[in-house]
């Protein structure tokens, strides 16, 4: 956006408050992270792109949530902005549904593009009455890093979705391992962490979780198969 505006000629600033006198009729925000200030919304009206069926998932990382609960559907919301949290009235909301392997890259760019078109196309026909939004909120805190650690004693479905977030990690031989592609398995004969080496199968809480792409600490990512053959694992070996 910063590049886009510079190589038109447009000014940028990194001070909200900067926009008061700058002669705007409309402000844009996606993503921002933080509340806009209530003496700034006086002077000047906002839309808020947000990537969730609003009013599931307000807050700081709604497709990140989305994917954690198993939620088969998402979507993208334009909205009035006003002084609370993800609670302004809707102009539009389009779903999209997520697949039960798509990674969060994967369905935040698809809503990124999904919402892009949203917007262009509201601001050029004219924005029409925003509807108040109805039903029961829920609230997508921002993920914490202990949120990315594999528990193994948790079902095999919960700990595939912490790895389609992209960040999910282990121990193994007291080397941290980042678990990057899983597929889930129907295995029950595993410990939780016990580690077939054959068929690069995880015990879980309920189920397997099969080993796809992994990253070793201090290398790059690879086929969990080229790790399984370096790494020389022995059966019965297990995830701390």
């Amino acid at each position: 956006m910063k590049a886009a505006a510079l190589e038109l000629g447009l000014p940028v600033t990194h001070a909200v408050d900067d926009v008061i006198g700058a002669g705007a009729e409309l402000g844009v925000v996606v993503a921002y992270g933080r509340l806009i200030k209530p003496h700034v919304l006086d002077v000047l009206p906002m839309l808020n792109l947000h990537f969730s069926l609003l009013p599931r998932w307000r807050g700081a990382a709604p497709v990140e949530r989305a994917i954690l609960a198993g939620d088969p559907v998402t979507g993208v919301c334009v909205m009035a902005l006003e002084e609370g949290l993800d609670t302004g009235p809707v102009y539009a909301c389009e779903d999209r549904a997520i697949g039960e392997e798509e990674t969060l890259d994967e369905v935040r760019t698809a809503l990124t593009g999904t919402g892009t078109r949203m917007l262009v196309d509201l601001l050029a026909r004219g924005l029409p009455q925003p509807q108040p939004q109805v039903g029961e909120p829920t609230y997508a805190a921002k993920i914490e890093p202990a949120e990315h650690h594999l528990d193994w004693s948790r079902p095999a479905v919960e700990l595939h979705r912490v790895v389609r977030l992209g960040q999910a990690w282990t121990t193994f031989r007291d080397r941290r391992l980042r678990v990057l592609r899983s597929r889930l398995a129907p295995d029950g004969q595993l410990a939780a962490g016990e580690l077939d080496p054959a068929r690069l199968l995880v015990g879980t809480g309920a189920g397997a979780l099969e080993l796809v792409d992994v990253q070793p600490e201090g290398k790059g990512p690879q086929a969990a198969t080229s790790w399984r053959n370096g790494a020389r694992l022995l059966p019965g070996e297990r995830f701390e």
